[in-house]
This record gives structure tokens, sequence and C-alpha cells, in this order.
């Protein structure tokens, strides 16, 4: 039985609100409130239909928690055994998801022990992809979530942080560290992430794979949650070769119709691998001159001019090219993003599933962490739910709303650049990966939280436009700076992964890709 708001809690609240109610309002609005209160929980008690989807393939054993000894990268937080078909694209792969994609049967914790307890009741659009294309489920892994783990640097966390496979002593990066790591350890051939602002991208840089992430609306989000703006939010492959990845694109591509960001202009299959080995003869790279103007490590940069200078040899046409626009993107990316954590965070999660189970217990689960355990999030997560309200009372949405209608013209500016060119390259980080610190003392851990902001901005600055703009993009690495991968990041037009993929496919497939003044050692 649900408790009836009090007296005192209706004016707090309708003060909250800006509204202005007498003692005689109170007690009027107070039965009034009770009543439609008490037809809500009628409505919840009753015994409905409510079942989920039926699954498509529903023999799944439970699986289990890692044990520290079977997991010495961090990679994972659940491991199972799911099959699905017996033939298809992805037959004899393994694959992961991130932990914010839904798995039937498995928990869906999200980073934070606050929702330790939540079982998927459903299969993500692209879990149930994976397995009509013989793909074998093997578990999820961990990310920056609720809780902000530590690869962000800050220090705090409700569980333990990926280590980067290929020096421990740097960061993995996120927040798809857990899939990168456990991609790059060799532990899973294919992981699923999640990219709002780079979180394919730059981890797969840090761990030294191959991090696409698609046009927006490609791969269908259904099933998978992120509390922040749902305009910029992607799903993507994470591999080690360019092959997996094509076929990871390939078998999940897709419009589905659970998923209502996905518009017209998204076709029901994709071919991207028909024309993975037709090399690159006549395909116009260009050096984005901006994406190497930040501050960065001229290291970084050296190698990826180099690396795309070498594609000439394999006859592709190599120029620089200039969009402006690219210095000045991040203020309206940044604002939409802060803007939409809070618009999300009020409405709740699921809320652009159409046509699909939403599952109970995870929406309140989610709601129960944002009320009741609010001092229990990452310092970050708490400056940016403050940051997004007091925006919206100081500018009164405005913000959100110029930083959607100024969208198109920075599409544009980018599009205008891929008519001279088919694809644009730039670093994928202009820094290396963090050094790892260790988490020290409670206050000093979350202070440092916040102040490390600035100071990881360089590996966002060439990757998070392309959240906003929808473009696709694709981190391929290019070698080594002092035993750390770095990367060279492809962008393309709208639906045209398969020229980045041929690109990728060249660059990989040439000694040029990783320059003989950089290292090549490998920190197991």
């Amino acid at each position: 039985m649900f408790a009836a708001p009090t007296t005192d809690q209706i004016h707090a609240l309708a003060r909250h609100l800006g509204l202005t109610l007498s003692p005689e309002d109170i007690l009027v609005y107070r039965r009034a409130l009770t009543e439609q209160l008490g037809a809500m929980e009628a409505f919840l008690n009753e015994r409905l239909d409510e079942s989920p989807p039926e699954l498509r393939y529903p023999v799944r054993g439970p699986g289990e928690r890692p044990s520290e000894e079977s997991d010495p990268y961090n990679a994972w937080v659940w491991r199972c055994d799911i099959g699905g078909s017996t033939e298809g694209l992805l037959a004899g792969k393994t694959v992961s998801f991130k932990d914010h994609i839904e798995v039937a049967g498995l928990p869906v914790s999200w980073g934070s022990k606050v929702l330790d307890d939540v079982i998927a009741s459903v299969d993500a659009s692209v879990v149930e992809r994976v397995l009509a294309e013989g793909g074998r489920v093997v578990g999820k892994n961990t990310h920056h979530g609720f809780s902000g783990l530590r690869s962000i640097g800050g220090g705090l966390g409700d569980y333990w942080d990926a280590v980067n496979p290929r020096n421990p002593v740097r960061q993995a990066g996120g927040s798809s560290s857990g899939p990168a790591a456990a991609v790059a350890a060799g532990d899973v051939d294919i992981a699923i992430g999640g990219d709002q602002g780079g979180s394919i991208r730059q981890p797969a840089a840090h761990c030294g794979i191959l991090g696409l992430k698609p046009t927006f609306g490609l791969v269908s989000h259904a099933g998978a949650f992120y509390g922040g703006e749902p305009s910029i939010d992607h799903l993507g492959p994470m591999a080690r070769t360019v092959e997996d990845i094509a076929l990871a694109l390939q078998a999940v591509a897709g419009y589905d119709g659970r998923d209502s960001r996905q518009g017209r202009d998204i076709p029901d299959s994709i071919d991207v691998l028909s024309p993975l080995h037709t090399g690159v003869r006549g395909l116009r790279v260009g050096l984005l001159d901006e994406g190497f103007s930040a501050p960065h490590d001229e290291r970084i940069t050296q190698a990826v001019v180099e690396t795309v200078e070498a594609l000439r040899d394999a006859g592709a046409i190599v120029s620089t090219v200039s969009v402006p626009e690219h210095h000045s993107v991040l203020a309206p990316a940044g604002a939409l993003q802060l803007a939409g954590f809070r618009a999300v965070r009020g409405a709740g999660p699921f809320v652009l599933e159409r046509d699909d189970h939403v599952p109970l217990a995870l929406v309140a689960a989610m709601n129960r962490a944002w009320t009741d355990h609010a001092d229990q999030m990452a310092a970050y997560l708490k400056l940016s739910w403050m940051l997004g309200e007091f925006a919206h009372r100081t500018f009164r949405g405005t913000v959100y709303a110029k930083a959607h209608n100024v969208r198109r013209s920075f599409v544009r500016a980018y599009d205008r650049a891929l008519r001279e060119v088919d694809v644009l390259a730039m670093p994928t980080c202009l820094a290396l990966a963090p050094v790892v610190d260790g988490p020290g003392e409670f206050r000093q851990a979350w202070r440092r939280e916040i102040d490390v902001l600035a100071e990881v901005f360089p590996h966002y600055r060439n990757v998070q436009p392309f959240n906003y703009t929808g473009h696709p993009a694709l981190a391929v690495p290019c070698g080594e700076v002092d035993g750390t991968p770095i990367s060279v990041q492809l962008v393309g037009k709208a639906l045209d992964e398969a020229t980045l993929l041929r690109v990728a496919k060249a660059i990989t497939s040439t000694s040029s890709a990783s320059p003989s003044h950089l290292t090549k050692e490998r920190h197991d």
C-alpha cells in the first residue's frame, strides 16, 4: 500500500514546481492526488499479461561471475555460454556485450551494485541477431556505469576496473573498457560496445584493437540503456581484425522496428563483406587538418600521417582537407549531451523503445538508483546532473533546443568535406592513454575525478563530434608509442561503413601501418 502524500510534501513539491497553493488548496489537491495514486496502484496490482516476448533462443544456463584468477584483466562482469543458430555469418565466433545491453537470464548491473539483483528478461536486438547468425554469447563486460569506474581517472567505483592488456600501467579507456580489454586479451573474438562520446573508439585505441561507431540508427539500440542523450547513442562492434568488425556489423545492422531512433533511411540489411578486399585504388582519403591542431603528442600525429600517406602505395589519393567547424563542434555536442542527460533522467530509461517489452524491474531499479542512491554515484556524474539542472533552470531549455537546431549545420560541414574525399582521417586520440592512478583516499579520489575531466579532453576531441553528427567512425590501430597503442580514426559518409572498412583493411595489411620508429612490444 502506497503512502498518501502529506500536506508538507505537497507544499514542498508545489514550491519546487513553482506553484503557489494556499492551505485550503493543498487539502483539495491532497484528496485528488491520493485518489489518482490509488488508481495507479490498483492498475499495477492487476493480474494482466505483461510477460516478455518469447525468446528466439531460450536454451541457456545462468552463467557465473568470474573469479579474479580467471579474469586477470578485469574485463568481465559475467561469463556464460549461450548458443543460437548453428550457422550464419558469426558461426564459430565468440561474442560478448557491454553490461548495459540486455541478455535474458543474466544480470544487467550497469556497472553499479545498486542494480546487482536485476535480471534481464529479454534479449536486446543485437543479442538476438548475434545468436541468429551463429555467434556464441560468452558473457558481459565491465564498463563505466553509474559509479564511474577507475579508467576515467578518479579512483572510485563499485566494481574492479579493466586492465589494459597491451600496457597494464596505462588506462584501458572508457566507457567500453571491459569489451576493449576482453578483445585485446584474446578472451573473445568480438565485443559489442556502446558509444555516446567516443566510448567504443577511445578504449579501442588505447587497447590496440578496432572499434566502430556505426552511422546513427544503423544498429538498433533496443534492449540497451544509457542514461544520456538518446540522439547520440550508438552500439557497435570491437574486434582485433577488420574481417571480424565487418562480420559483426553485417550480422547486427539494419532496421528492426524496436527502436524509434531508426529512421526510414536505415536499410533492412547491409553488405560490407563483398567490397572488403577490393582495395583502395582510386579512393580519396583526406587528412582532416583540424583533427591535428588541438594540443597533441607529436609522435602520435606523425605516425597517423605516415600511416595514411602509406595508402598512396595501394593506389589511394591522399590529400589534406579542412572543416573549420571541427574546432567549434564540441560546444553544442557537449551541451546536448548534458541537457539530454537531465531529460532522460527525468523521463526514465527505455523511453524510446517501441512495440517492445519494457522491463519493470530494471526501470524501477534505475529510478531508485537515481533518487535513493545519488550519493553513491561518481563525482563526474554528480557534476553532470547538477550542470544539466542548473543549465535548464538558467536557460529554460533553450540550450538543449539550440544544440539540436544547429546540428544540421555541422552535419553539412562534414558532408561538404566528404564530397571532396571518400574518407576523413585523423588521430583517434591525440594523447597516449593516461597512466593508472591508485584509488587513494576517498575525498582525494572524488576531487581528482572532477579535475581529470580537463585532463582526458584530448582523448575525446576527435571522437565526440561524430556522435553528434551521426557519421560512421572507425578506430584502427597504427602502431605504438612508448609501448602504448595508438590509432587512426576514419570517418565516412552516412551508411558508407563499407568504404571505412576497405581503408582499414588496407591499413592493417601494410607494414607501413606500424612506422619503423614505433615500438611493437606487447605488454602481456
